[in-house]
């Protein structure tokens, strides 16, 4: 599997013609579809629910890359498992008990991430590391798309990118926000190995063309 992976955000779709942006996807070269899941608790926002995936999935040839951006998560690891959730990654900032946390994905039968807000450094996760699939960097304040990108994210994901090596690990670094064709061979020069673009993908004149150009670097 080539890096970097894309997974363009369905936040950023057009809800009126939902199964039409899902196609485009299917058939384009992105890698899975990121779904950000808000409860209007953790982030001042509120999206779409577990009728929203199912119709996703129902559609979906990719992998759901599915971002919980909620309080209290594991309340709905089963429920999310059977909407259809390939990847169901939870926040950092979220979780008392982290790794029962990540376990408990993985039990469901899904890989497992987590995932950190701009004020959150990475060396919190050095003894958790070993236990998720992948990493989410929010290089935005979650909860809204289309922000502009926080530079300081490089070197974030390059000590994170360091961290992983060290520990001889296969971990996935995902980012997540102000991801443009412009800055995508930076970020995966720092170690980035999944792009999650949103607005960039679905306000392209190209779409698919834009994914392309995301793949390339």
């Amino acid at each position: 599997m080539g890096y970097p992976l894309v997974a363009p955000s369905l936040l950023s779709a057009d809800f009126g013609h939902l199964q039409r942006d899902i196609e485009m996807v299917n058939e384009s070269r992105a890698d899975w579809f990121h779904l950000d899941i808000m409860d209007g608790l953790f982030v001042p926002n509120i999206s779409f629910g577990f009728p929203v995936i199912k119709h996703i999935k129902a559609h979906a040839r990719k992998p759901l890359d599915v971002h919980l951006m909620i309080v209290d998560p594991d309340r709905y690891i089963k429920a999310f498992a059977d909407a259809g959730a390939d990847i169901l990654t939870v926040h950092y900032e979220a979780c008392t008990h982290l790794h029962r946390t990540l376990q408990s994905i993985r039990e469901a039968g899904m890989k497992a991430g987590v995932s950190l807000n701009p004020h959150t450094p990475v060396h919190l996760l050095e003894d958790i590391l070993y236990a998720a699939d992948m990493v989410l960097i929010m290089s935005v304040n979650p909860g809204f798309g289309g922000q502009k990108f926080i530079e300081h994210s490089y070197e974030k994901i390059r000590r994170l990118s360091a961290m992983v090596k060290d520990q001889g690990l296969n971990t996935l670094i995902e980012v997540d926000g102000g991801v443009t064709v412009e800055n995508a061979p930076k970020l995966v020069a720092a170690g980035v190995n999944v792009l999650v673009a949103g607005n960039t993908v679905f306000s392209s004149e190209d779409p698919e063309e834009t994914i392309r150009k995301l793949k390339e670097g």
